[in-house]
């Protein structure tokens, strides 16, 4: 492994506080006795109930927390330390309004210049301000270059000449390196993890790569007039066509796409054409050949084709001898142009998660909505020499473009995810094996996007100023490859005539290979139902049918077990799609979305008989990261909950040696974590009780 570029930060590690001084917290200084006066009880009754709201929280038990902060706050009204331990329960437990408030008289009780109350007034912003989950490009929103992963490092030459990227769903990317015939995996660090150079001959001037429905891997050979079938872990498998001008032939194939089918889309430069294949290689048809459209408007022909993308029946080409994107549909026919001006020498095309269209334009990354064929300019990377031939957008909403001209990668960021920083909170502490002590820690963005591909030179964790002995990295909650499930369903009298087809949903989901965790009946009052044998659910039992059903209340015990287990986590729902009356009766659909994306769980519904889904659950889908499904389509359910280990999840687990005094167990003592991603930081300060002795 090589390292691509020097670790950056902010500018340099924070000098770290103690977190709690005795002095300024007197109801949890350490005291030999107690006198008989009001205010020594008082801060002795607080004390105790202090410590088990933090146990609690610590196992979950949120509402428990929030009773026992509320009983130690009437001992010691305004005391900050609890006012922020209670802020914190109800953020978990999704109520943020009621979080927000807390940590605003907190910050007001630590004084507005404290490195707690300059802590909390950030995140009470980011929570306020964040609007989406998925990483998208915002319209008001510029992008500016954050960091490079140069091709050349301390006088040694790392790759040549990219073309290309893909980002993988660990936050590292692989490039294509024209230059140096190979392709080169690069984590969010700038460190080069991967070098594949294809078989034996090696790859002859790779140019571009895409990844296909079931993971495996192609490379256009510019030079080699081939495309390289890969694994998907890169391992070559096998060629696709060769050079000449006939059916399935090439003369320097370039870019590539690969639709929602399957089907590969080659960019046959040299042939002026667009080549199809089946995902197995077989030759389909070719296109882009002078032609009229059905509508009489005639086309005169492919001059210079260059990036391409396929979705939604449409096949997008760009040519940069005409600055145009025109459309065409699977079968080759042509359908017009995209954009009729604004370009200025357009390559690469990539879809965005939202639907539009990223585009390498020159010296420029741009951004085009299909729809509405408007153009806009995200940014431009900081190097005077540039050619952008590659674009892409890596899972924790970095813009990546392949810079061929000074042969280097730019890393380009949001402006504001840059001045705002990452969003860091400590989760959990567990201090059971004292001094061993372990921690989950949780790095997302600003738009509670989770942060991918950390290491442990990312994490910084210290105790009272002090960096902590033995710190070490555990696990990453996006390495996690087991699935974890829990069923919701509605027992209503729209269901209670779709059995068979309720039934046949659950069947669907438990074959999805997930650990099913609990099986919930959403009926007036939700209760548990029995497992059957292997840990797996029945078909629907007998449960009691209610026009009186009670959703909420059925999510909230549905989300609750899944607290405990791993990070890829989703509650499943099985419904008519018709909320009802008494939907949000207790717990509002805001709350309940905030409860399930604070703590990392995706929600899918699958609805049964055919009906439209409510919109309350598309928002809870969207907010999520899930979706919202018919039982019966094509596809089946199956995929979509097995696709839940792609999901992205930012929580790490850390593991240190605490060289705190602990007072026979009854001292609290901090922790507080930084985490450092190239021009971007976020640091969270907590606290936890050792084991009495």
């Amino acid at each position: 492994m090589k390292r691509l570029r020097r670790f950056r930060s902010c500018g340099y590690f924070f000098l770290f506080m103690a977190l709690f001084a005795c002095a300024a917290l007197p109801v949890f200084a350490q005291q030999s006795d107690f006198t008989v006066g009001n205010a020594d009880l008082d801060a002795r009754y607080a004390r105790e109930e202090f410590r088990i709201g933090v146990q609690a929280y610590n196992r979950f038990a949120f509402n428990e927390a929030i009773l026992s902060f509320e009983r130690a706050l009437s001992f010691r009204p305004g005391e900050p330390l609890l006012l922020d331990w209670l802020g914190r329960s109800y953020y978990r437990s999704g109520f943020e309004e009621a979080a927000i408030r807390q940590w605003m008289a907190a910050s007001g009780g630590y004084g507005p210049m404290s490195t707690e109350a300059l802590l909390l007034n950030s995140r009470i912003e980011t929570i306020r301000n964040r609007r989406n989950l998925l990483p998208i490009a915002d319209d008001n929103i510029q992008y500016v270059e954050s960091g490079r992963y140069p091709g050349v490092a301390d006088k040694q030459t790392l790759y040549r000449q990219p073309t290309a990227v893909l980002p993988l769903d660990d936050g590292s990317v692989w490039v294509v390196a024209y230059g140096s015939n190979e392709l080169v995996r690069i984590d969010p660090n700038g460190i080069v993890r991967q070098r594949q150079r294809g078989p034996i001959n090696g790859f002859d001037r790779p140019y571009d790569l895409a990844r296909g429905y079931d993971g495996r891997l192609y490379v256009s050979e510019y030079r080699g007039n081939r495309v390289s079938v890969l694994n998907s872990n890169g391992d070559w498998q096998s060629y696709i066509g060769s050079k000449g001008r006939g059916d399935g032939m090439f003369v320097g194939p370039q870019n590539l796409a690969v639709d929602e089918s399957g089907y590969l889309y080659v960019v046959d430069y040299g042939n002026q054409r667009v080549s199809k294949f089946d995902p197995d290689g077989v030759f389909i048809l070719s296109f882009g050949k002078k032609t009229v459209s059905a509508g009489g408007e005639p086309f005169g022909g492919l001059l210079s084709p260059t990036g391409i993308a396929a979705k939604n029946g449409r096949v997008y080409v760009a040519d940069n001898a005409f600055n145009q994107i025109y459309l065409f549909d699977p079968n080759g026919a042509y359908l017009g142009v995209l954009t009729p001006a604004g370009l200025a020498g357009p390559e690469s095309l990539r879809f965005l998660s939202d639907g539009r269209l990223l585009v390498a334009d020159k010296n420029r990354v741009i951004m085009i909505d299909v729809d509405s064929a408007v153009v806009r300019e995200l940014g431009v990377p900081g190097n005077d020499k540039a050619r952008l031939v590659g674009v892409g957008m890596d899972r924790n909403g970095n813009i990546l473009a392949a810079n061929f001209q000074a042969s280097e990668v730019s890393i380009m960021t949001r402006l504001d995810d840059i001045a705002s920083g990452l969003f860091v909170q400590i989760e959990r502490v567990v201090s059971s094996a004292f001094p061993q002590v372990t921690v989950e820690i949780s790095v997302q963005d600003r738009l509670r996007r989770p942060i991918v591909g950390l290491d442990e030179r990312n994490f910084l964790l210290s105790e009272e100023g002090n960096p902590v002995s033995k710190q070490q990295l555990l696990g990453a909650g996006y390495r996690t490859t087991n699935i974890e499930l829990s069923l919701l369903i509605e027992r209503s009298p729209a269901t209670s005539g779709l059995r068979e087809d309720v039934n046949a949903a659950i069947r669907d989901i438990s074959s999805a290979g997930g650990a099913i965790v609990s099986l919930v009946s959403a009926s007036e009052l939700p209760v548990k139902e029995q497992m059957a044998g292997g840990g797996q659910p029945g078909s629907a039992s007998a449960a009691e049918y209610s026009p009186g059903w009670r959703f909420d209340l059925g999510l909230r015990l549905a989300a609750t077990d899944l607290l405990p287990v791993d990070k890829k986590r989703a509650v499943v729902f099985v419904g008519s799609g018709v909320l009802g009356e008494l939907a949000f009766e207790q717990y509002g659909l805001s709350d309940l979305a905030a409860y399930l994306a604070n703590n990392g769980i995706v929600f899918y519904a699958v609805i049964v008989g055919g009906g439209q889904a409510d919109a309350a659950l598309e928002y809870l889908a969207s907010q999520t990261g899930g979706q919202v499904l018919p039982l019966y389509r094509n596809e089946g359910v199956k995929p979509v909950v097995q696709s839940l280990v792609s999901v992205p999840n930012g929580t790490y687990i850390i593991s240190y040696e605490s060289r705190l005094p602990t007072d026979f167990g009854n001292a609290y003592l901090p922790v507080e974590a930084e985490v450092y991603l190239l021009e971007r930081s976020g640091r969270d300060k907590i606290g936890y009780f050792p084991p009495l002795n």
